[in-house]
């Protein structure tokens, strides 16, 4: 399969780049500088047969353009809307993620973020550090989790596994999604707003792109209130990051636990001089087993297409 042209948008893992690179023509246009991508596709681009990126990477339509017979894109991560998925729909193109086996490590993720916000852990590191254990004594005290109402936004594979963790450390949970799902008995909320003025903690776990932007209104965050927590490891995206902001630096909200930004890598500097925020540089999903089976998703997809054998995880 070495004749068969790979576009590589974003590197995989170490151990699945050398298997791409055993198997197929690989192009480093990640690598590539400016006026390189440019002689790349003039020279490769009608030979290109399949793209692989991730949500970071992203794929735009002027790079699809440039690309006459794409006939599969295989993205390493959950996330779609960096994709162009409608675009590719629309040429015939197949496009593959790597959902579900991530669910766990995102899942751990937003509850060591809702731990780590409630039970103030980033202040007391800092108690400890700065000498204020020894010369002030016990620092001040934080909120217990347990007996907190916590509502997830959005109960698919990940807002479920939260929600099993949750139940785990005592917590109650509630869910707002587009329909009320049958195999669960958690309480159902039709609107969002209600569910975050009846919750303690807020936790959307819905995908980002133009159906979810700005979910996470104003008006949600401020019927969520002073006494309130807002987690997010789905997207900067479905939340008003501006409002956010706001309400925090006016102590109308408790506190947040952010994996995820409007404008990453940047991070409103506001945030940065909070002690109620406790921020991580998108990295749920960033760990060596996980990241290995996405990667190896993205090969066996590749794989699959190729021998003319049906994908494994389409979208």
């Amino acid at each position: 399969m070495k004749s068969i042209h790979v576009l590589l948008v974003w590197p995989n893992r170490p151990e699945q780049m050398a298997m791409l690179d055993d198997a197929y023509h690989l192009h480093r246009y990640d690598l590539a500088s400016e006026k390189g991508r440019v002689s790349m596709l003039d020279e490769f681009g009608d030979q290109i047969r399949a793209v692989v990126t991730t949500h970071g990477g992203g794929l735009e339509k002027s790079l699809i353009d440039r690309l006459p017979n794409l006939e599969i894109v295989a993205c390493s991560s959950v996330g779609l809307d960096t994709l162009c998925v409608d675009e590719c729909k629309a040429r015939g193109i197949q496009v593959t993620n790597t959902p579900n086996v991530l669910t766990d490590d995102v899942a751990d993720m937003a509850l060591l973020l809702l731990l780590a916000t409630v039970r103030r852990l980033v202040p007391g590191i800092h108690w400890v550090h700065s000498g204020d254990w020894v010369n002030k004594g016990m620092m001040p005290l934080n909120t217990s989790v347990h007996g907190k109402t916590v509502g997830v936004v959005g109960l698919g594979r990940i807002g479920k596994a939260i929600a099993h963790r949750a139940q785990a450390f005592g917590m109650k949970v509630c869910y707002y999604g587009r329909r009320q799902s049958p195999d669960v008995d958690y309480t159902y909320y039709d609107t969002i707003e209600t569910l975050a003025h009846d919750v303690d903690i807020l936790m959307p776990a819905i995908p980002g792109g133009e159906s979810t932007e700005g979910l996470i209104s104003k008006s949600v965050l401020k019927a969520l209130g002073p006494q309130g927590y807002f987690i997010n490891i789905a997207r900067g995206s479905v939340v008003d990051e501006n409002a956010l902001v706001e309400l925090l630096c006016a102590g109308e909200l408790a506190g947040a636990g952010l994996d995820v930004f409007a404008d990453e890598p940047h991070v409103p500097e506001a945030l940065l001089a909070l002690d109620n925020v406790v921020l991580q540089p998108h990295c749920s999903s960033g760990t060596y087993e996980t990241r290995g089976r996405m990667a190896q998703l993205v090969v066996d997809n590749l794989a699959a297409h190729f021998a003319g054998k049906a994908l494994i995880t389409p979208v």
